[in-house]
């Protein structure tokens, strides 16, 4: 229950890893194996949410701070932005009512470079030309 409770007290994306230090900080006596045996559990219960970063690791989010928005991945530093669309809500209803489909989580990654690794990316491009 411990778990639990922590994961939906934490603020934002996390990482097993940033669990654990957090639930220590927090004066907790939890054993790293305990956070990778639950977490998976969760997420199959459905109170928490998993998708890879641009560095390929797993990150957990509650349900408590979906309300359906999507992710800005960078491939470059990591960086995630969180946005909400209503045109894409209302594209995913509309698709999943053209196949009789009833949708049980939203996800939406978009993955490729923000602004600033982009301008470097760019800046690198221009002195190697």
């Amino acid at each position: 229950m411990d778990v639990l409770n922590q994961v939906f007290a934490y603020p934002g994306h996390f990482q097993t890893e940033d669990l654990l230090v957090q639930m220590r900080q927090n004066g907790f006596n939890v054993s790293r194996p305990t956070i990778y045996r639950t977490l998976p559990l969760l997420v199959q219960s459905g109170l928490l949410t998993e998708f890879i970063d641009a560095q390929k690791n797993t990150r957990y989010e509650s349900i408590h701070s979906l309300k359906e928005h999507a992710h800005l991945i960078c491939l470059r530093c990591g960086q995630i932005v969180e946005f909400k669309e209503p045109q894409i809500d209302a594209l995913q209803k509309a698709v999943c009512d053209a196949h009789h489909f009833k949708p049980v989580r939203f996800r939406n990654e978009i993955i490729g470079h923000c602004a600033e690794c982009q301008a470097e990316l760019e800046a690198t491009t221009s002195t190697a030309s």
